[in-house]
């Protein structure tokens, strides 16, 4: 059993933060909310997501699995205006996910979820700590796309930094400590990631949030935010480009 009922931007910003890395997820449903753990098909990055019940206008629900294309919900949802609402249902004899956007209704094939397995966050220490504005971090990232594909971060004490150096030009992004939200960094660490994921990651992330990057040496980044006005919690995962030594 599961039917609910929310505001049409809450459920854009779930699965716009999804649809990104996957087009097919499998969405664990339970009492409390919704959660999901995908990895993009190069393994490159994760996305671990959950959405409390409170996101939501109405809810109620067991605890179940379902697979959906979520290709063909972004589509549809693109129907609904801000401020529409929209009505979710599990229809589980017909196997089916019931999307209601005004008087139109979407009715979607679920997908087995038999062979999809849920990856497991590894356990990392990352040293550095960094919270800024997402406005500011997106700034960098788009000044970067013309320049090469990928980007170097860096957190010290006294700053953090965006490098983007390409064979003829350099865009650089720093700010200071007093600039931030917050630093927490004890020595110097630097990794440099593939730009084209960071890109789509900014884009998904809502305007006006705060974002956490959790770092270290040539490690995988850590991306923190909310969605749904603070009843939603996502962490990207991004696996660090590695620099050859020639």
């Amino acid at each position: 059993m599961f039917q609910a009922r929310t505001k049409a931007d809450t459920l854009k910003e779930l699965v716009t933060v999804v649809s990104i890395l996957v087009d097919e997820a499998k969405f664990s449903i339970d009492a409390n909310g919704i959660s999901l753990r995908a990895v993009d098909p190069a393994h490159v990055a994760m996305v671990d997501l959950k959405l409390s019940k409170d996101a939501f206008e109405s809810y109620t629900a067991d605890e179940t699995d379902l697979g959906v294309d979520v290709s063909k919900l972004d589509q549809f949802l693109r129907l609904a205006k801000s401020g529409d609402l929209v009505d979710l249902y599990h229809d589980e004899d017909k196997r089916r996910l019931n999307v209601t956007v005004g008087n139109t209704t979407k009715k979607m094939s679920l997908i087995d979820t038999t062979g999809m397995s849920e990856p497991k966050v590894p356990n990392l220490s990352l040293p550095a700590k960094v919270t800024l504005k997402i406005d500011e971090m997106s700034q960098g990232i788009r000044a970067s796309e013309s320049v090469s594909d990928h980007i170097a971060l860096t957190a010290t004490p006294e700053y953090f930094e965006i490098v983007c150096e390409g064979d003829t030009d350099q865009v650089q992004m720093k700010l200071s400590k007093d600039q931030l939200i917050e630093l927490e960094v004890k020595d110097k660490v630097r990794s440099l990631f593939p730009l084209e994921y960071f890109s789509n990651m900014m884009r998904a992330i809502p305007p006006q949030s705060k974002l956490t990057l959790r770092l270290g040496n040539d490690y995988p980044v850590k991306l923190e935010f909310e969605i749904a006005g603070g009843k939603g919690n996502v962490t990207y995962l991004l696996a660090p480009r590695i620099e050859s030594g020639d």
